[in-house]
């Protein structure tokens, strides 16, 4: 599995997290992904695009994870 390292940030927001990654070409296909419930965070869907990501969960999309640390 994969890691995102937050460094001495508190959190991401996910659509930047998905954009980050380079899974998503954009902050807005980042959005779509998400309101197409296509995210899941910690295994379940989540549907808030500027959902706060803290270190320990995981974030799954398009066949891939990762865990933020």
């Amino acid at each position: 599995m994969n890691q995102f390292n937050l460094d001495d940030h508190p959190y991401v927001a996910l659509c930047d997290l998905l954009k980050i990654e380079g899974w998503c070409d954009s902050g807005g296909a980042a959005k779509t992904a998400i309101e197409q419930c296509l995210v899941k965070v910690d295994g379940q869907i989540e549907t808030r695009k500027r959902c706060k990501i803290t270190r320990g969960q995981i974030v799954s999309f398009a066949g891939q994870q990762l865990v933020v640390v």
